[in-house]
């Protein structure tokens, strides 16, 4: 199991703000509520699941602001996928919670 870190830039829109493009990869990844895990952050959002099921919703979530009018997308992605053992968003925050 693969975790991705995707943060998803459209350029040059009519406003700073981005929440709307966030508002809709988050609506999108409703569809998939049962095959992966996702989480909001205030600076990304963490997906968990098959890594190739992943690199392809990644693929869909870049184009999301295209379909909204966006001309440019910037996409930063971040993957950690560990085979060794069993890696997940909440075996990561245990681990370090119980060190503290």
């Amino acid at each position: 199991m693969a975790i991705v870190d995707i943060t998803v830039i459209p350029v040059g829109t009519a406003t700073p703000s981005v929440s709307g493009y966030v508002a809709e990869i988050h609506k999108f990844l409703k569809g998939y509520e049962g095959k992966i895990k996702y989480e909001l952050t205030p600076m990304s959002t963490l997906i968990e699941g098959d890594l190739k099921e992943l690199l392809e919703i990644v693929q869909q979530l870049h184009e999301l602001p295209f379909q909204k009018g966006a001309q440019r997308v910037c996409t930063n992605i971040r993957i950690d996928d560990r085979r060794d053992k069993e890696n997940t968003m909440e075996r990561k925050l245990k681990a370090v919670e119980n060190k503290l």
